[in-house]
Order: C-alpha cells, then sequence, then structure tokens
C-alpha cells in the first residue's frame, strides 16, 4: 500500500497537476514522495492464483473434512461405547415439539435388569408471568422440568408434532431442529450438575416465544 499508492505514480501526478490550486500544494509534497523508487503493474496471475487456492485450501483441509468426520463421529459416538462404560449408564430421551410446549419421554434402562427399564412421559409448558415464585425467571420457568443426571451418556431423540421447532440449550451446546416425520439425534455428557435454559429458536407460530426449555442436571 505504501509503495503502489496513486501519489506515488509520476503519471498520475503529472495527469492532474493542472487541478484547483489549493490542491497543486498538496501535489508538491506528493511529487516529493513519489521521489523513491516506485513500480507500475497491472496485475499478476501468479500472486491471484496464490490467494485464491490458498484460502480454499484452508478452508477444505483445516474446516470442511474436520467438521465432516466430526458429524460423522457424533451419530456414532453412543453406538462405539466411547463414553458410557456400558449400556446401562445410556439414557435416551425423545423431545417433541407441540405448539406450543414439549413433550418428553425418557428410559433408562437399570442395570441388572436386561429387560426392564424405567420410562417417564410428560408435559413441559411455560409458566405465566403472574404465576412466578421470587427468583423464578420470567418465559423461561416451565411447570415441568426436565431432570437428568450427570456422568451419563445421554441421547436425544428430537422430532415435532405440528411444525417445525427448534430444541435449543445454548450452554449445552445443543441446537437441533424438530422436524415433523423426522427423527434428528444429538447426544451428551454433562459432568456439571446445574439448571440450563433455553427456548425454541424455530419461528413456530404465535406463541413461538413462550416455549422455553430447562434442565436440571443433578
Amino acid at each position: 500500500m505504501f509503495l503502489f499508492e496513486k501519489t506515488s505514480n509520476p503519471s498520475f501526478i503529472s495527469n492532474i497537476g493542472t487541478k484547483t490550486v489549493g490542491f497543486k500544494k498538496w501535489l508538491t509534497f506528493g511529487s516529493l514522495v513519489s521521489r523513491r523508487k516506485t513500480f507500475q503493474f497491472c496485475d499478476n496471475t501468479f500472486i491471484e492464483i496464490i490467494w485464491a487456492s490458498t484460502p480454499a485450501l484452508i478452508l477444505i483441509l483445516v474446516v470442511m473434512l474436520p467438521s465432516f468426520s466430526l458429524l460423522y463421529f457424533l451419530d456414532q459416538r453412543i453406538s462405539s461405547g466411547v463414553v458410557g462404560a456400558s449400556p446401562f449408564e445410556q439414557i435416551t430421551i425423545k423431545v417433541i415439539g407441540r405448539q406450543w410446549y414439549w413433550d418428553y419421554e425418557s428410559q433408562s434402562v437399570i442395570e441388572g435388569y436386561n429387560s426392564s427399564s424405567i420410562s417417564n412421559e410428560f408435559s413441559s409448558y411455560m409458566v405465566p408471568t403472574d404465576e412466578l415464585y421470587l427468583g423464578e425467571l420470567r418465559l423461561l420457568q416451565v411447570d415441568n422440568v426436565l431432570i437428568l443426571p450427570r456422568f451419563k451418556t445421554l441421547r436425544f431423540l428430537i422430532t415435532s408434532g405440528d411444525v417445525i421447532h427448534s430444541w435449543t440449550v445454548p450452554s449445552l451446546g445443543i441446537k437441533v431442529d424438530a422436524c415433523p416425520g423426522r427423527l434428528n439425534q444429538v447426544w451428551t455428557y454433562i459432568s456439571k450438575p446445574g439448571i440450563f435454559y433455553g427456548q425454541c429458536s424455530e419461528i413456530c407460530g404465535a406463541n413461538h416465544p413462550f416455549m422455553p426449555i430447562m434442565v436440571q442436571v443433578t
């Protein structure tokens, strides 16, 4: 930028030397600057190939290929048993988006019982503002909280019963679309207890802002 600016080009200065008097004073300083050695060129095919191909290679090798392998790894993580020490430590939660609330179906296998399991089904609605207790969060509090254990491999199967929703809990790094007729899958492994909040992140109708998500990890 310093060597090839327009003021360093003598032909540029000679072409505009007939401008106004005030501009000529500026050209006097510009002519002094232009005494340094400069070069004139129009284009360089080799440089253009380099600065176009280098970012493309970075995107392919550094971003695209690792992302594809990671996406495949996420879907295969549970079946490979890398996180869970045994299949008894895996819990599957089915999430169904409704207008405008969430349905949950959880099932956890009890160790020692090959064909037995504990199942729980419930709906989760937002608590209206006038029914909140002190300390509860407006537009985020629900009547039935999804309670999950930590140090377990958690698999979420997410779908919808009507329109497209999105089950999103930012603090857990989860954002999965709930599409009617499709079953999306995501897994997580939570090591810290606490309460994690989220909301539907896909415009799904008039009450879209009023279907929060509340996950309690114990």
